[in-house]
């Protein structure tokens, strides 16, 4: 039996054109790994620390909470920190709107090819604007 070697045996990469559903799909994956990873080390570092005192939980919030503007150190830890926070508040966002339209997409609904990509552009934009607005009340309205 020949074979065409000019021909992939499967679909091969180069053969799809790139989309919004498909970057959707792997940030839905991406996003509950990273809730997932960094959250339960987050979450742990929070529970040692209350588990293990008043001296090790203010250790913990002067890291990751309060702004350490003191030392270098704790001030790029907390820097660090916040980002890590924004980030993982992000994709909270985005896994739950994914979930949402795939949540609709099991309904049997969206997926014409119009509104399947609108609807994993909305999910990108959807998630990027709320944690902006979530965290920019956070920073500023709080005063």
């Amino acid at each position: 039996m020949s074979r065409n070697a000019a021909r992939p045996l499967s679909p091969h990469l180069t053969i799809w054109r790139w989309g919004a559903h498909m970057l959707v799909s792997i940030l839905h994956r991406a996003t509950g790994t990273a809730l997932a990873i960094g959250g339960g080390i987050l979450f742990t570092w929070w529970l040692a620390a209350a588990a293990s005192g008043p001296d090790s939980y203010a250790n913990f919030r002067y890291y990751a909470v309060e702004s350490a503007a003191n030392d270098t150190l704790g001030c790029v830890i907390n820097v660090l920190a916040r980002i890590v926070v924004i980030g993982l508040t992000w994709s909270f966002f985005q896994h739950m709107f994914s979930g949402i339209r795939h949540f609709v997409l099991d309904t049997g609904a969206g997926y014409e090819l119009k509104s399947n990509r609108t609807g994993a552009i909305l999910t990108m934009v959807g998630s990027v604007l709320i944690t902006a607005l979530l965290w920019g009340y956070m920073m500023f309205a709080r005063g």
